[in-house]
């Protein structure tokens, strides 16, 4: 049964932790900085609340897993999305079969009454209207005020949060006054080669070598030409190449067809050819072309009001 717990005369059924095994595999630095943001130093310190910033299945929120996990907390995630409402975030009232109005602690509102780990996944992806909901709770007040319930919920001593952000464009701006709450800012890179190796051994125990290794190769090659393929991409990539090898034994494929096929079925194309990829994106991104200066567009070049306009008679005389 949920547990329930009783604030200010209105009873929160509280969520449940997440299960999730977080294993972190190398870059035990990242995992220091974390676990150094929740530390305490004194009985008037608080704890930060750090941004985890990094490309999409780079393993930021595993180490928001392991971290909690290192604690020895229990861990509550909240995914954020572009319609998340304050209440959604806080309390939720639900229709009981009775006819009345349970109230619903979100993951969030569950680890500040707990005393429990939250991840908010990919917090920028949030409108501010939600964000600004939580600025009390992000600073020295640590508190919510939730008005579907008409009850303020203060952080136990021992709640920490976390905040995953995605580096792509179809996020929100975050506002600076929330910025400022959500310090300091860790921010992952790609793995080393032997790391990357020992991540996929640990989620893929059965994948053989060579294709272990091929997918190693195409990801340190893909990071080195600063393309966006992540170690999850890597783990799609083998998991179905794998996969397509075991369903059909009566046609079988070579290990290096099955894998370039799996890699063509999941990211595409232009995975085939990681050297034009990244060409094509750095072209993308101007290249040799010229930046137009305020004149270009109000002048031709020929022109003799145009800014750089040059008179060739005159450079004959």
């Amino acid at each position: 049964m949920p547990e329930h717990v009783l604030i200010d005369g209105v009873t929160l059924h509280l969520s449940q932790p997440d299960p999730s095994d977080g294993q972190w595999i190398g870059q035990r630095e990242i995992l220091k900085q974390v676990l150094a943001c929740w530390v305490v130093v004194d009985e008037r310190d608080l704890p930060l609340t750090p941004r985890l910033v990094g490309t999409p299945g780079i393993g930021k929120t595993t180490l928001a897993i392991a971290g909690a996990r290192t604690r020895r907390q229990d861990l509550y995630v909240y995914q954020c999305t572009a319609d998340t409402r304050p209440e959604d975030l806080l309390v939720t009232p639900v229709l009981a079969e009775s006819g009345t109005i349970k109230y619903h602690a979100s993951p969030l509102v569950t680890a500040m009454i707990k005393g429990g780990v939250c991840l908010l996944d990919e917090g920028n992806r949030m409108n501010e209207k939600s964000w600004a909901s939580l600025a009390p709770l992000l600073d020295h007040r640590r508190y919510v005020e939730s008005i579907v319930a008409g009850i303020t919920i203060r952080a136990h001593r021992d709640f920490r949060c976390a905040v995953t952000m995605n580096e792509d464009e179809s996020t929100y701006e975050i506002p600076d006054y929330i910025l400022s709450r959500l310090q300091p800012t860790l921010t992952l890179g790609h793995p080393s080669k032997a790391d990357e190796l020992a991540i996929l051994k640990y989620h893929l125990p059965f994948a053989e070598e060579e294709m272990l290794n091929l997918t190693v190769e195409f990801l340190q090659e893909a990071h080195e030409l600063k393309l966006d393929f992540s170690t999850r991409d890597g783990m799609n990539v083998l998991r179905y190449a794998i996969k397509r090898l075991f369903a059909d034994p009566t046609h079988p494929l070579s290990r290096d067809a099955a894998w370039q096929e799996a890699l063509k079925n999941c990211l595409g194309d232009e995975a085939l050819d990681l050297k034009s990829l990244a060409e094509k994106k750095s072209g993308s991104l101007g290249g040799d072309i010229v930046p137009m200066g305020l004149g270009d567009f109000f002048f031709s070049p020929d022109d003799p009001l145009h800014p750089d306009y040059e008179d060739d008679d005159e450079d004959e005389l």
